[in-house]
């Protein structure tokens, strides 16, 4: 998949035909907005981080990394795969998606993290895996003693 394919954009602004199918990922609908307005083709409200989370890096905008990681951690969980495996679906089509958040920062948000987590085509770390193993072993030898 090429990654022109997939771009993030705030649900407030024109719908526009290049956008392709269009994925709301927040949690709430967005204020003010009608359906007919929003031109959303699907809400994966599930893809949304926790509200302790969003209300965490609300307060702490600078900590973008940090939401980032937790957020993924967040997306490992299993009530949240279906609706993953929904976006996984729609990236692999060849069509164009739009990720749709309402959030006011344009750069740090969670449709970003989405878009970068599509773009590598990987889910998130579940700590398990050849990663995960290799993780795991890596702490272990660090507490060895030599």
């Amino acid at each position: 998949m090429t990654a022109k394919r997939i771009t993030v954009k705030r649900v407030y602004q024109e719908p526009a035909r290049s956008d392709g199918t269009r994925v709301l990922v927040d949690r709430l609908w967005p204020r003010g907005l009608s359906k007919a307005r929003a031109a959303v083709d699907r809400w994966l409200r599930d893809l949304a981080p926790s509200d302790a989370l969003r209300k965490w890096f609300h307060a702490r905008p600078e900590a973008w990394s940090v939401f980032r990681k937790r957020y993924l951690k967040e997306l490992a969980r299993p009530e949240s795969a279906p609706a993953l495996d929904e976006l996984y679906r729609l990236a692999n089509q060849r069509k164009k998606l739009t990720l749709l958040y309402a959030s006011k920062n344009e750069t740090h948000n969670n449709a970003v993290a989405l878009k970068d987590l599509l773009e590598g085509m990987r889910k998130p770390p579940t700590g398990t895996g050849p990663g995960g193993i290799r993780a795991v072993r890596d702490r272990q030898a660090k507490r060895m003693p030599r």
